[in-house]
């Protein structure tokens, strides 16, 4: 236990120096950018957004049981595990955005400059809120259309993070699950994509910068409890002799 806990603090570590700088450097979002780079932090968004969201699930879990081998029975189990601890944290995410009610930044940007009170918008039912949005920003050329479908997409609330949560819990798995098979641009991969989702949830003014800190904390909690539940049920997470080999010979290539 205290093995995974010190990789998976290590993890959170990192995917917390984006989100605290930002946090401690005072910036605020702004709409306005119209740039490729926007459009491209749009599309990663979507690999953590539904329907996307569902396949990249199913593709991390495939890739996940393919590097750890496990037998039939464990892996069962595994892709039981991973999947309750990403469905956890949605669960969680939910609960706590409904207690909060913190309002997303665009909805006070709209408040500020469409004098759409933040209070009355979040009465509203879901689909009065997309449909407000849509007609309040018809005729708002400085936003990119991609942007204000997404804005009339996601209406609800902004603390915490589940885009983050989403992808903060796949990274950390990365490193609980996958460090002691040394692979390494497996988890790197998933710490700058991760990292990149909570990017953009920032500049796409869907959350603070105090969303994205919490959702990984509680990610952390989540992923570390899978961990060693995979480690108690599933078997050890070290490589079998007959894998060992093979992970020298890749550290060597690398």
């Amino acid at each position: 236990m205290l093995s995974i806990a010190k990789r998976t603090t290590a993890g959170a570590a990192i995917l917390l120096i984006m989100p605290l700088s930002v946090w401690v450097s005072g910036w605020s979002w702004e709409p306005g950018h119209t740039s490729w780079w926007l459009h491209a932090l749009f599309w990663l968004t979507e690999t953590v957004t539904q329907p996307w969201g569902i396949i990249t699930h199913v593709v991390l879990c495939g890739w996940f049981l393919w590097c750890l081998r496990f037998r039939l029975k464990p892996a069962l189990m595994l892709f039981a595990i991973l999947g309750c601890a990403i469905i956890g944290g949605q669960v969680v995410k939910s609960l706590v955005k409904e207690h909060v009610q913190e309002p997303r930044p665009y909805v006070l940007w709209l408040e500020k400059t469409h004098h759409i009170q933040a209070d009355e918008f979040y009465t509203l039912k879901r689909k009065a809120r997309g449909e407000l949005v849509a007609d309040t920003l018809t005729r708002q050329q400085d936003i990119p259309l991609f942007l204000r479908k997404h804005w009339q997409h996601e209406t609800g609330f902004a603390f915490p993070s589940g885009h983050t949560m989403f992808a903060a819990s796949w990274a950390l798995l990365g490193v609980g699950l996958l460090w002691p098979r040394r692979r390494s641009w497996t988890i790197a991969i998933l710490l700058v994509w991760a990292t990149g989702v909570m990017g953009s949830r920032l500049l796409l003014g869907m959350h603070w910068p105090r969303d994205l800190v919490v959702a990984t904390l509680i990610s952390w909690v989540l992923v570390t409890l899978a961990c060693w539940l995979a480690q108690r049920l599933c078997g050890s997470l070290a490589p079998p002799v007959a894998e060992r080999k093979e992970i020298t010979e890749r550290e060597h290539e690398t």
